[in-house]
């Protein structure tokens, strides 16, 4: 059986772009493969931000990222790359977080080099490492792996606060020191994804934000534009997150002019029924289960009507 690192790996190499959004919870790592998209992102932004309640500034340690990734990677059976921030630590620290997630049944990680404590991508402030020292890490990175189709990401940072050359130039040595794929974080306009492209020497990904409004917003490049430049992969890690919220702002808005009202509003539009809500979250699966491994003749019974129940309830939303 083919593994998750080289399902990501024929994606990654195929001729057309692979567009990977972001995931945080259940709803969006479902979502994103019944879209029929083929990889995705575990943005650790995305898993502060909704299991911890805080921005994405370096308050996300390891056993947290991974005891909140591990259910999404196994409820959903897309190929999926995990961020791991700067690897929380020095090389030692980069080597057990590869194992542990290559363990866990992600097909790729990504390292930064950022200083610890990192924050996300898109905010003032940052600071990078010496490039040597994120050298060592990567080297620890492409060692701690077991599977070769295990893919290690190796992002840098330190564009646009230096000049694109110091960014092509860390790629480059990170390239050398084992990343199989790249990203130069805060890379917007095609002419920096054109130098980009020219001047490494594996598969580049681009990053997508949507939601920044005022300074990213306009300038996003299609997928379709960005394999023109020869980018091979390209994330939309705040798209799911930054819709979830709009989203709930929405109901909610609606919610509290219902209660302040005294009346009920029904609003469909707004919410999914409790049918596509169960059939998306697997609960058929779950009767399915029960009934089947149900030895004792009343209790198959009892799970019989209890999934006929279920079903009726179904058809009824």
């Amino acid at each position: 059986m083919t593994s998750p690192g080289q399902r990501l790996r024929d994606l990654v190499d195929a001729p057309e772009i692979l567009a990977m959004p972001g995931i945080s919870n259940g709803y969006s790592a479902r979502l994103v493969e019944q879209f029929g998209f083929k990889a995705a992102l575990l943005t650790g932004a995305g898993l502060s931000e909704s299991h911890l309640g805080w921005a994405d500034a370096g308050l996300m340690g390891l056993e947290e990222n991974l005891r909140a990734s591990r259910p999404l990677i196994e409820c959903c059976g897309l190929p999926i790359l995990a961020d791991a921030d700067t690897g929380y630590g020095g090389p030692m620290n980069v080597f057990q977080t590869v194992k542990a997630f290559e363990k866990a049944g992600a097909a790729a990680v990504q390292i930064e080099d950022q200083v610890w404590p990192k924050r996300c991508g898109n905010l003032q402030g940052k600071q990078v490492i010496a490039a040597e020292e994120m050298v060592e890490k990567v080297r620890a990175a492409v060692e701690a792996r077991r599977d070769p189709g295990f893919m290690i990401v190796a992002r840098t940072d330190a564009f646009p606060m230096n000049e694109i050359g110091e960014a092509i130039r860390r790629l480059n040595l990170y390239t050398d020191a084992g990343a199989d794929m790249l990203l130069a974080d805060g890379t917007y306009t095609e002419d920096h994804f054109r130098v980009m492209v020219e001047n490494t020497h594996v598969p580049l990904m681009a990053n997508m934000s949507y939601g920044l409004r005022g300074r990213v917003e306009e300038k996003l490049i299609s997928a379709k534009r960005l394999q023109e430049l020869g980018v091979a992969v390209v994330l939309y890690p705040r798209l799911a997150g930054g819709a979830m919220i709009q989203g709930l702002k929405n109901a909610l808005g609606v919610l509290r002019e219902s209660v302040d009202g005294g009346a009920v509003i029904e609003r469909p539009d707004l919410v999914a029924s409790f049918k596509e809500q169960n059939e998306l979250m697997g609960l058929n699966e779950i009767l399915d289960l029960d009934k089947r491994f149900s030895t004792d003749e009343q209790r198959r019974e009892k799970y019989e009507k209890s999934l006929d129940h279920v079903n009726n309830v179904l058809k009824s939303s």
